[in-house]
């Protein structure tokens, strides 16, 4: 009878750790949900570096993947790193605390500075402390090609003793051939317990990691770390395909829906392909914007020229609307900037039959407790409502907003400034959200910050419904 491999996809992390590719928040989410459609055995992620971004990302994560894994790596060099990740694992249908260490001389003492029987020790400690809250656990042993078996072999065994589940060796250096793979990971099979999981991460330095992961299998791995994306490590595209056309060999299968890999695989790296472009030009759009200075003096086709950079496509009619208010705000303010130019577009340019409408808001903030957002929409004669956890009561508010759509959108940007003085200030938001390539803009004024974040974040929704037909 075959055995069943699990393949665990670490694209996320890998995008985290190496910075190959900066990938935003909404894409790893869309990531994720592509992967979990797909029927990878685990969906990795990087550990919790900067609070509650990081945390707010897991749990996003969280309530995207519904089949597969999710696997969080504690920090090592954080104490209260283990309750941390948990509290923000813990809703998982699947989760897995995961506990990753150098196990070469070079890395212990660079990465961890700490002597042999010292890893040992922070080794067992962790992985005790996982246990205790999580019944899947992975101890990664990076760097295993370099180093000494018998330390190897004690650090693996008091993982196993304080209550890992899977044990994972890493080839951080790429160095290995096959056949040496093949050696290493048969006897450590033969010397962990068999109801202990056995992992292998190979990385692409000799360009060699699909052979090795396939050599891997054949010594008795249970789970490969892979990436749809990327070319550090094994492909899962040639790795599932190598595994489906000799499973005479292998006599192993895994849960990899083979007929939509191709399409899978492909819209992945079209998605990030785009995040990596844009993430490339933002900085040098942002210099380029800053510098920008119109007056009166310019005409319809330089305003916009301008406009066309900023991302929007205008027709003729909402151009022209858009160049005569362009001129009364010229003609006080003597120039007008990107910025301005954007909230004119906003203001002005397609004003789409209100799709949604806003019933009622309630926020619920302080620095004691999440901030959330319970919101009313009408659309047509049905209410909506919802009730949303953010990261912030404007982050909550949209978030109930997508919820109620069932949409959701890439926020490309998010302006709030005053456009009155005083106490009772009005004060003016520009949201701009990027769907299927287009750019649409909402404004709002209140003074509450929050009501105009929602009419603006409403008012650009509406102009994606009517675009979509929805009315």
């Amino acid at each position: 009878m075959d055995r069943k491999i699990s393949v665990s996809e670490i694209t996320i992390k890998l995008t985290e750790e190496t910075q190959e590719s900066t990938l935003s928040f909404r894409t790893k989410i869309e990531l994720a949900k592509m992967l979990d459609n797909l029927g990878v055995s685990v969906i990795e992620t990087g550990p919790i570096l900067n609070g509650k971004s990081d945390c707010l990302l897991i749990k996003s994560l969280v309530s995207a993947i519904s089949e597969s894994t999710l696997a969080v790596p504690v920090d090592i060099t954080s104490k209260d790193s283990v309750e941390q990740t948990w509290n923000a694992l813990k809703e998982a249908r699947h989760p897995r605390l995961q506990v990753s260490v150098p196990v070469s001389a070079v890395q212990m003492e660079y990465l961890c500075h700490k002597k042999p029987e010292a890893v040992i020790a922070m080794v067992a400690d962790l992985t005790r402390q996982c246990a205790a809250l999580c019944s899947d656990v992975e101890f990664i042993a990076g760097d295993f090609g370099r180093s000494e078996q018998e330390f190897l072999s004690k650090t693996i065994e008091a993982a196993v003793e304080a209550g890992a589940t899977t044990i994972t060796v890493c080839d951080t250096a790429g160095q290995l051939f096959p056949e040496e793979v093949f050696d290493s990971l048969k006897a450590l099979r033969e010397a962990i317990p068999q109801n202990v999981k056995l992992g292998v991460w190979c990385c692409n330095d000799l360009h060699m990691a699909d052979s090795c992961a396939i050599a891997a299998v054949r010594a008795g791995a249970d789970e490969i770390k892979t990436t749809t994306y990327l070319n550090s490590t094994v492909s899962i595209k040639r790795f599932t395909q190598i595994l489906e056309a000799r499973a005479d060999v292998c006599h192993a299968t895994c849960d990899v829906k083979m007929t939509q890999l191709q399409r899978s695989v492909d819209q992945i790296k079209l998605l990030c392909d785009h995040k990596k472009h844009s993430s490339a030009m933002s900085e040098a759009e942002n210099d380029e914007h800053k510098s920008i200075k119109l007056s009166v003096h310019d005409d319809i086709q330089s305003v916009l020229k301008i406009v066309e950079k900023l991302g929007y496509d205008l027709s003729e009619e909402d151009g022209k609307k858009v160049y005569e208010t362009f001129l009364r705000i010229a003609a006080k303010n003597e120039t007008v900037d990107a910025k301005e130019l954007d909230a004119i577009v906003a203001s002005v340019a397609f004003q789409a039959p209100p799709t949604y409408k806003l019933e009622s808001y309630l926020i619920n903030s302080g620095n004691v407790i999440s901030a959330t957002c319970h919101l009313r929409l009408r659309k047509d004669e049905e209410l909506l409502e919802s009730v949303c956890l953010g990261d912030g009561p404007v982050d909550a508010a949209f978030k109930a907003i997508e919820k109620l759509v069932d949409r959701q959108y890439e926020l490309d940007d998010f302006q709030i400034q005053s456009v009155t003085e005083g106490r009772e200030a009005m004060g003016e938001a520009v949201v701009r959200l990027r769907y299927e390539g287009r750019l649409f803009s909402g404004r709002g004024i209140s003074t509450d910050i929050v009501g105009s974040s929602i009419h603006a974040y409403l008012n650009a929704v509406n102009k994606i419904a009517f675009e979509e037909g929805q009315i």
